[in-house]
């Protein structure tokens, strides 16, 4: 029997790392956890009591131009894209601070509120230890139809706006 470790062959530098999703801790001031959500693959969870009306996290990300956000939205399976303006776009899979993992919901208890050009998720109502946070993506009617599978007995049956 060896004692000798494996020899692992390196990593070829063009090959990205996957990072693992995380939450970042600057971003938030309340515990949030992700775990799989019955919603769609990762959720944030609170860990703690979240009161209505309090900041809940940070949307960050690299900060990209319409037509950058065009090129990755087609070439991309999953996006985590956040239009911030007519201009700018937030890519949440960059640099990303957990909460693009937070999924579409029809009846929501956060809301997304763009204050000095950052993006805010603000409790819509108190928030329970062990709820799973989400908002409504609100997509336009005009862009892909993205089924939804929020379960809430309000469901529009989309993630697009109808009207």
């Amino acid at each position: 029997m060896s004692t000798k470790a494996a020899r692992v062959p390196a990593r070829p530098a063009e090959q990205p790392v996957a990072v693992p999703p995380r939450i970042d801790p600057k971003a938030t001031r309340f515990k949030l956890r992700l775990a799989y959500s019955p919603i769609h693959r990762w959720g944030v969870y609170a860990e703690e009591g979240i009161p209505k009306g309090r900041k809940v996290i940070e949307y960050t990300g690299e900060k990209i131009s319409r037509k950058e956000t065009k090129r990755r939205y087609a070439e991309r399976a999953e996006n985590y894209l956040f239009t911030l303006n007519s201009y700018w776009t937030v890519d949440g899979a960059v640099g990303g601070s957990g909460a693009q993992y937070i999924n579409h919901c029809c009846e929501p208890n956060c809301c997304a509120r763009i204050v000095k050009g950052h993006i805010l998720y603000v409790a819509k109502r108190d928030i329970l230890p062990g709820e799973e946070l989400t908002i409504d993506y609100r997509f336009d009617k005009d862009v892909d139809v993205v089924a939804c599978k929020c379960g809430s007995t309000v469901c529009r049956g989309t993630i697009n706006l109808k009207e």
